[in-house]
């Protein structure tokens, strides 16, 4: 079941959901603000996903919050798909995830890595079977004072179209990259790096 919610100020300051919402459907995309599922034992989202296998249930597709494997995926754009379950973790650190389907040409995939080029830190590209010939942008905001206590579990945000529009891309990239509920600095969600340094 997929819960929207009402536009939001972002707690960090920057635009607001309503205003990014009208930017994406003016590009021809569909958008939406998402409560993630609470985590099973209502506090930690890592209990969850104990192993890259575990059956996941997220509130929207391709996921932008909830249940995600303990240790995040090395930042970086991909060509092969990575397990959203980890990519998860990075939407938590305050990633702005691109992800397409198997049916995207070639050539927009060229599109979407020279637009992560653009700006690496926080960013992450990744297919993912079930899209076809769409490609999504998601992100995970919360304000980090109040994550995870008395219910609050932050928001996913979703934007889906039919082809990439650099304009309207940068600005959902702008409005939440780095915005994640634990409030970790882009400094340290770098190309390359992981869970390990």
């Amino acid at each position: 079941m997929i819960v929207g919610v009402g536009a939001m100020s972002l707690w960090s300051g920057g635009g607001s959901a309503k205003s990014i919402a009208a930017t994406m459907r003016a590009a021809g995309c569909t958008y939406k603000d998402v409560k993630p599922l609470p985590p099973k034992d209502k506090s930690n989202y890592h209990n969850d996903v104990k192993t890259l296998t575990v059956p996941t249930r997220w509130s929207t597709f391709p996921p932008t919050a909830g249940g995600h494997y303990g240790q995040w995926a090395v930042w970086g754009f991909y060509r092969t798909a990575v397990n959203p379950r980890q990519v998860v973790h990075n939407e938590e650190h305050g990633a702005v995830v691109i992800w397409w389907g198997p049916d995207v040409p070639s050539a927009t995939v060229d599109q979407l890595a020279a637009f992560y080029d653009g700006k690496t830190d926080g960013m992450f590209g990744t297919p993912i079977t079930g899209l076809g010939k769409k490609i999504a942008l998601t992100a995970w905001t919360g304000d980090p004072a109040t994550y995870s206590r008395h219910g609050d579990f932050g928001i996913g945000h979703i934007a889906t179209c039919s082809s990439f529009n650099a304009k309207a891309f940068a600005a959902f990239r702008d409005t939440y990259l780095g915005k994640g509920p634990e409030g970790v600095p882009l400094s340290s969600d770098l190309a390359g790096m992981g869970p390990n340094g």
